[in-house]
């Protein structure tokens, strides 16, 4: 029971470190500012946590746990692959949430000079192109998709995404998220076949 509740309440944590540095940064979020957020005393917090670095590290693992959740559901989908491909852009659109793509663009930032979260990061993007490289094979075997090379298609697909999702979350005054999200969706369509319309 008290394993149970402890285990509660550090995800409970996580997902408070999550949105404090969402809002803050991976460079400017404090311990003290997770704590006073949760409700709880630093000294609990590290009684979860032995170090910041193992905090920050966790909280961002949480977070990437989450969005495979999310991966791993759309893959296993009975759906037929035009279907998935439209739940995969539409869950992961750069004019998503802009809390999420904080977290995960200042992520990325942080990897460079952070080991575990650069682990976690690679991981994450890396299960994200096989569950779209996947829908594509299996759209191209089933003949609703033409694309010679779904590893490429999967590559430009994903960097258009990452990069359009940068844009609109660090200039927001550069490109709208409506034509974004068409962006994505025409490039997305152009490379296997379809019509944006059917996306």
């Amino acid at each position: 029971m008290t394993r149970g509740f402890s285990r509660l309440r550090q995800e409970d944590l996580l997902k408070t470190a999550c949105e404090v540095i969402a809002e803050q940064g991976f460079g400017h979020t404090r311990t003290v500012d997770i704590a006073r957020a949760a409700g709880v005393s630093q000294a609990l917090l590290f009684y979860h946590f032995e170090t910041k670095d193992q905090l920050f590290a966790q909280a961002f693992a949480y977070a990437a746990r989450i969005h495979l959740d999310l991966l791993d559901d759309i893959e296993r989908s009975p759906s037929p692959p035009r279907e998935k491909l439209r739940a995969l852009l539409r869950r992961s659109s750069p004019a998503g949430s802009a809390e999420g793509w904080r977290l995960w663009i200042d992520a990325w930032s942080e990897s460079m000079r952070n080991k575990e979260l650069e682990q976690t990061s690679r991981r994450l993007d890396a299960r994200g192109r096989v569950v779209l490289r996947g829908i594509i094979e299996a759209g191209v075997a089933s003949g609703d998709f033409v694309c010679p090379d779904p590893e490429e298609s999967t590559w430009r697909i994903f960097a258009l995404h990452d990069g359009l999702a940068i844009q609109i979350h660090v200039h927001p005054r550069v490109v709208t998220r409506r034509w974004a999200t068409q962006l994505v969706r025409r490039t997305a369509a152009a490379e296997v076949g379809i019509s944006p319309d059917d996306l």
